[in-house]
């Protein structure tokens, strides 16, 4: 790690260019379990892909999934998949080669993708806690005011604003000259750790970056407290304890997302990125961009009864499948 440094120190940049390449320093100096690294991120991506791609499929297979919530938990479950896509290949990539650059445009497309896809990820936790604020608050009018159409508007406009927001932050930040020290202290191309490498006026840029982040990670996660404190309220107000268990299940998934997601965001983002700080902050971005996608696929089919019959379901009738070919293949013998 001292010898990226003393060679990134010697590579300075006048105010005139910019680097064709930056140079991601991943998660510190970590060569001496390089291979260990690489076989546990490895594993961490597959079984992410595998869980939040089954969850998928079963959403789309399984008739009795076919209702607004489950059909934003495979929007989720999508969106887990693409934004882990985002870093984790190029992560293991560079344990595998050793080649920790990745070109200026490269570092854009991954920040504009990540941003996007987390942003959407935001706006879709706040969506699926206004279902199930109607589906306990309202469950009358519930069927009337969460349709089909109602359900696909709110998921496309999820999708839609994170692809808006993070297009006007990477246009703002592409604008600037990058003429420092090409070393981002970071294992992703994330804003701040950017913006610390601009060598011109960043004022317009910070700006923008507030107020994004303020549409982006506040007002969502305002809009899904006020949500929770509405459904909490309307669960207590329940007089049997049979019903407040059902009513509080049926959330509670969601609630266990919402809290380790936004949780390890706010921290990330507040805490200042000081030289003590910064290999804690890494290790808080490394939870909500790696671990969250992991365990969220965990959570739900653990803690949901209908998800888990689903799985069971598929499972047999996969085993079924098995055996039938499988005494075809014998009869044919």
């Amino acid at each position: 790690m001292g010898d990226l440094w003393h060679y990134v120190e010697k590579e300075e940049w006048d105010n005139h260019t910019s680097p064709m390449k930056f140079i991601l320093l991943g998660m510190g100096n970590v060569s001496s379990l390089k291979t260990l690294f690489f076989l546990f991120l490895l594993v961490i991506y597959l079984v992410t892909m595998v869980g939040n791609i089954l969850i998928v499929v079963l959403v789309v297979a399984d008739q009795h999934l076919h209702t607004p919530m489950y059909f934003f938990l495979g929007n989720l479950s999508s969106l887990e998949t693409c934004y882990s896509s985002t870093i984790l290949p190029r992560l293991l990539a560079s344990f595998l080669t050793g080649d920790r650059t990745i070109s200026v445009h490269g570092c854009m497309a991954q920040l504009h993708f990540f941003c996007s896809f987390v942003v959407s990820e935001c706006y879709l936790l706040a969506m699926m806690s206004y279902d199930r604020y109607l589906a306990i608050c309202q469950p009358l009018l519930y069927a009337s005011l969460m349709t089909w159409k109602v359900s696909l508007w709110l998921a496309a406009a999820s999708w839609l604003v994170g692809f808006l927001i993070s297009t006007v932050v990477t246009s703002f930040l592409s604008q600037l000259k990058f003429c420092g020290p090409k070393a981002i202290d970071h294992f992703f191309c994330d804003f701040t750790p950017l913006l610390e490498l601009a060598c011109n006026d960043t004022r317009v840029v910070t700006t923008v970056g507030f107020i994004v982040s303020f549409l982006d990670i506040v007002f969502p996660f305002l809009f899904t407290l006020a949500s929770y404190v509405c459904i909490i309220a309307a669960i207590l107000r329940i007089s049997s304890s049979m019903g407040r268990q059902k009513a509080f299940s049926t959330c509670s998934s969601h609630l266990t997302v919402v809290t380790v997601f936004y949780g390890t965001l706010i921290i990330v983002y507040l805490i200042p990125r000081t030289a003590p700080l910064r290999q804690l902050n890494r290790v808080f971005s490394f939870f909500y961009t790696v671990l969250t996608p992991l365990v969220n696929p965990l959570i739900y089919s653990l803690r949901n009864r209908e998800v888990r019959e689903a799985l069971g379901k598929a499972f047999r009738k996969s085993l079924a499948c098995t055996r039938t070919h499988s005494s075809y293949a014998l009869l044919c013998k």
